[in-house]
């Protein structure tokens, strides 16, 4: 998308309609939707069997699904308004832009949320391979539609980057189609009702009841991550044109140790905390707690460095092609360089926020998570006119280190996570590696033109291949030399 696209006022138009679905997705499907829904069917599952299960599902499912429809077909009618709110500084043609890419990709939420609650029952069966590799098929489906999709576009006189809109719309599609079968085979595809009656006993279902009970105060913790990224996008679009695709294309970097990592983490660690809980053993919920956050800190810290200290190779090498400038390399570089400063934060979130819904509590993440969007803003008001787009990810990572800070502390005032013994010297180890990794990074980072290879495409990724493999090793060895165990780490 960078080389053939670049950075315009219309791939800003794409990046806000883009983010309007991914915006309602968030908050209802993977969001307060799953927050709610794992801890009470892996509940169910456990004090009623899988009968019950199943017709939890079924309940949840039904009423999801016409919420869905009524959600779709009000957002395709509201797209104005919500671009309005969303980047009102976009100049007309980018807003025009928006508005139909908005209507065109809105249903795409329909999708990723039923994409959500065949994941989370998946994950609470312990299938994690469905649910882990169903994104693939949006980028292969976004590929395509640029590769194949934006040519004939352009030769049919229509704006090229709409075909991106089909390729999000093919990945819903494709996405929610590969997890189907596999919940299939498990028994446990769930049956829609489309009748009044059917919505009734859906609706008073208390296993639903109680997922929509939880949805409330996840619901707004959630929107509040949320509206920051709303106001985010906002102030964007009211600086240079381009400021939203330069945050965009330094968040995608950003978001692949967050989805590697915190991600990854959250989504097996969240049924297992939940199923401890729920058999009140709070010695293996505790443990999975330190297991997690140690994971955390070994890999996290690590890619931090990367983000800090080498991230114009990164851009340049990933980005800087075709209509990409040297420009943009500059202005994507200085907004994930800051990303660097509270990814560990960024990351932490996902393994820590689980800790309290496991346990039913919506409330306290919430709250912090309000706290942190004020306090978020507030940087931005000082920030902004002195960084510019940069001040926006700054903004999003100092936050989040005060976020996973709190929320530590709320489960360490509790009780409910007790720290295993081996903190220190396991940071002094990680500490030490990541500080000769930083050095390495740093003179890699000056010893190859990475900007002014550009026409040398296989010889600056041949550079990068080799420095990442050199890192990885460099690293892994000063962790194993300090007397690590990686391999009992990973077994737990």
């Amino acid at each position: 998308m960078a080389s053939v696209f670049g950075v315009s006022a219309m791939t800003d138009a794409f990046n806000v309609a883009f983010r309007i679905p991914n915006l309602f997705r968030r908050v209802l499907g993977e969001g307060a939707f799953s927050q709610a829904f794992v801890p009470v069917l892996a509940a169910c599952k456990a004090e009623q069997g899988e009968e019950g299960a199943k017709q939890l599902i079924d309940h949840v499912a039904t009423l999801l699904a016409w919420t869905l429809v009524v959600l779709c077909v009000a957002g395709v009618v509201a797209a104005p308004l919500m671009v309005w709110a969303m980047a009102s500084g976009l100049k007309p043609q980018g807003y025009n832009a928006a508005v139909v890419m908005t209507r065109w990709m809105f249903p795409y939420i329909g999708f990723m949320s039923l994409v959500a609650l065949a994941g989370g029952i998946l994950n609470t069966w312990k299938r994690f391979a469905v649910p882990a590799a169903s994104p693939v098929l949006l980028n292969v489906a976004l590929i395509g539609s640029i590769t194949l999709g934006a040519p004939w576009f352009a030769k049919h006189g229509i704006e090229p980057i709409y075909a991106q809109c089909v390729g999000v719309m093919v990945g819903g599609i494709l996405q929610l189609g590969l997890q189907l079968p596999a919940l299939h085979r498990l028994g446990l595809l769930p049956r829609i009702g489309a009748s009044l009656t059917a919505l009734r006993l859906a609706w008073n279902d208390p296993g639903t009841r109680k997922v929509l009970g939880l949805m409330l105060p996840a619901l707004l913790g959630v929107s509040v991550a949320q509206i920051s990224l709303l106001i985010n996008t906002q102030i964007a679009s009211h600086l240079a044109t381009g400021s939203v695709s330069w945050i965009t294309y330094a968040d995608r970097l950003m978001e692949f140790p967050t989805a590697m990592l915190g991600v990854a983490l959250g989504v097996v660690l969240m049924p297992q905390l939940a199923a401890a809980r729920g058999s009140q053993d709070e010695a293996r919920y505790s443990s999975m707690l330190d297991w997690g956050l140690r994971l955390v800190v070994l890999l996290s810290v690590p890619c931090a460095v990367a983000l800090l200290v080498f991230s114009q190779p990164l851009v340049a090498v990933l980005y800087h092609y075709g209509a990409f400038s040297d420009l943009d390399v500059q202005r994507t570089t200085v907004a994930l360089s800051n990303y660097g400063v509270g990814l560990m934060g960024i990351v932490a979130v996902k393994v820590l926020a689980p800790g309290f819904y496991a346990r039913h509590d919506m409330r306290t993440p919430m709250l912090i998570a309000v706290c942190v969007l004020v306090f978020t803003q507030v940087l931005n008001f000082f920030l902004v006119p002195l960084l510019q787009h940069a001040a926006l990810t700054l903004s999003i990572a100092i936050g989040a280190l005060v976020n996973s800070l709190w929320l530590l502390l709320g489960l360490l005032r509790r009780g409910s996570y007790k720290p295993l013994p081996g903190w220190g010297k396991f940071s002094l180890q990680v500490g030490g590696a990541s500080a000769l990794l930083a050095a390495f990074l740093l003179w890699a980072a000056g010893a190859v033109r990475w900007v002014a290879l550009k026409g040398h495409a296989w010889e600056r990724i041949g550079w990068l291949a080799l420095v990442l493999l050199a890192s990885a090793v460099l690293y892994f060895t000063a962790l194993w030399v300090s007397g690590l165990k990686l391999t009992k780490l990973l077994r737990h």
